[in-house]
């Protein structure tokens, strides 16, 4: 159920000025994608054939790299990413059930992001912290050694009706 945005003309201007930064420098299409993705928060699919024009390539060439490359997102996200552990660790102790009580408290499956375009859930496949398993890491800030109440506590006033 990932959301979609219309990306406004506000948005194609952003990303108009962006390419015009690294126009015909072939070399600046990472630098590029991801000036484009914090400027608007994803890369807009239409965005795509003008990166290419912009740089001298061709639009497969821009979605090969967007691929290749997990930091790259093409569908919005939320302002609040929540990454749950599927590592080895996190799953002897207790991070299926970690998973499942994330779910509800958002309301979401994963890699779903929120009508409200609040949060965004994924699973990774180590977060590397296995010493504080299970964990998860909302935004920049990793939490561990979680259980049902620590869970219940992190998304507080955050639960979907």
């Amino acid at each position: 159920m990932t959301r979609t945005k219309k990306t406004t003309k506000a948005d194609l201007k952003k990303i108009d000025a962006i390419i015009g930064n690294y126009r015909g420098q072939r070399w600046g299409l990472i630098p590029l994608l991801h000036d484009v993705q914090m400027a608007v928060g994803y890369i807009p699919p239409e965005a795509m054939p003008r990166i290419a024009s912009g740089l001298g390539m061709f639009p497969s060439q821009v979605q090969g790299v967007i691929s290749f490359y997990t930091q790259f997102y093409t569908e919005p996200r939320g302002k609040n990413i929540v990454r749950v552990c599927r590592g080895t660790a996190c799953h002897v102790r207790g991070g299926k059930t970690i998973l499942k009580l994330v779910k509800r408290e958002l309301g979401l499956e994963e890699g779903e992001t929120s009508p409200d375009m609040e949060y965004t859930l994924e699973t990774v496949a180590c977060i590397g912290v296995c010493a504080l398993a299970p964990n998860i890491v909302i935004n920049q800030e990793t939490h561990g050694d979680l259980n049902p109440k620590k869970v219940a506590r992190l998304f507080e006033g955050k639960r979907k009706k």
